[in-house]
């Protein structure tokens, strides 16, 4: 399995430690656990703040799990490329032929264990409908979709609820979407409302 961040000797257990300890200072707690399958794709909502980024890194190395993120391809060049890549990044080049969803879905295809991590509402403004990217990634992959819900108000990170996709787009993304309802992210009053689909 690649070395990152989340998996290399000495290090990890490092960062680990002072991330919970970060999280506990700060009144955070995690509840749930993800599911022992090799892969799936992690969704984590609502997105209100920059502060998210931190808060699921410290999440994702309190649950002791390896996951990657998507990156544009221009941050995997020059001398800090290895910084990305060990922090769990996946170059994307939007020049190529194929898209974004067929680069993912090869990563899937060639690892025995990979999880990936999107932020389904693109943005950390409030939108109607989410993009779609990450649900036709899963599809393809054929992988299911696990909830990470970030509940500003009560400080706790709800992770473990599994969605296995149908073949209805609109049903499924209506049920991801309302598995969300009512949860106010870190920042909410930092929201403002645009209409986003794609």
């Amino acid at each position: 399995m690649k070395k990152t961040i989340f998996n290399t000797p000495i290090i990890s257990p490092f960062v680990r430690l002072l991330s919970n300890t970060a999280m506990r200072l700060s009144g955070w707690r995690v509840e749930g656990k993800l599911p022992d399958f090799p892969k799936y794709l992690i969704i984590g909502a609502p997105h209100t703040s920059n502060w998210d980024f931190l808060l699921f890194v410290a999440v994702i190395f309190k649950l002791k799990a390896n996951v990657r993120y998507m990156g544009k391809a221009e941050l995997f060049r020059g001398p800090f490329a290895w910084f990305f890549y060990w922090c769990g990044g996946i170059p994307v080049d939007r020049k190529k032929s194929t898209g974004l969803v067929e680069q993912m879905v090869d990563a899937y295809t060639r690892s025995e264990r990979f999880v990936l991590t999107i932020a389904p509402e693109g943005t950390r403004y409030q939108v109607k409908e989410w993009k779609r990217g990450f649900y036709h990634i899963a599809k393809a992959a054929g992988v299911p979709i696990v909830m990470a819900k970030v509940d500003g108000k009560g400080k706790v990170m709800r992770v473990g609820q599994v969605y296995h996709l149908t073949d209805d787009i609109e049903t499924d993304m209506r049920e991801i979407q309302g598995a969300f309802s009512g949860l106010s992210g870190i920042q909410p009053k930092a929201k403002k409302y645009i209409t986003l689909q794609g």
